[in-house]
Order: C-alpha cells, then structure tokens, then sequence
C-alpha cells in the first residue's frame, strides 16, 4: 500500500541513494560534470556494465539525465528532480515526524 504523502516516485530516489556506489557517482556528477559511462566507471573504480547498471537505477530515481551525442551517451545530475524529490521527502517526514522544540539549555 502506497502513502499519498510518499509516492513511488521518491521511493525510486530513495533506493537509488541507498548504494555507496551510486552514492559515489552522484558525487562525481554533483559538480555539474557531464559524464559517459566509461568516464563514471574510471572515476568509481567499477566496471563498465556496473556502470551501466548503476546508472539505470539512478535515471528511473530521477537523479541523473542522459542525452545521446552520437554513439555516446552523456549523464549529468538533475537538480530539478532532486530538489522536487527532497522537498517532498521534507513534507513526509514533517508530517510524520514534526521537530520538537528543545527548550531546554
């Protein structure tokens, strides 16, 4: 069963960040870099199918885009989806887990 406040979408996002490998790539393209697999995989230490996998599973959780260049295929974050994704992961969890305010010193 779905929660309305956490769509599919961002369970997607959440898995995709869940791998220190994945993680490691979004490093690598947080900058702004515009990376092709075989560039992904020298930087990350992986093979390039690993790569390539990895890379498919951050797309379909909105973290990179691709765009063809040829026979290249070139990946760069995508700060739009990932600042949609984590203004609504801010709204779930005020929602079920509002801060308290410590007035204590």
């Amino acid at each position: 069963m779905s929660d309305p406040l956490f769509p599919a979408e961002t369970q997607s996002f959440l898995k995709a960040l869940a791998s220190e490998t994945r993680q490691h790539i979004v490093q690598e393209l947080a900058t702004g870099n515009t990376l092709t697999v075989g560039d992904i995989a020298k930087r990350c230490g992986i093979g390039f199918s690993t790569a390539s996998e990895q890379l498919a599973i951050l797309k379909q959780g909105g973290l990179v885009t691709s765009t063809r260049h040829g026979k290249q295929v070139l990946y760069q974050a995508d700060p739009t989806s990932i600042g949609a994704h984590l203004k609504t992961l801010s709204a779930y969890l005020s929602a079920c887990c509002p801060p308290t305010t410590d007035t204590a010193d």
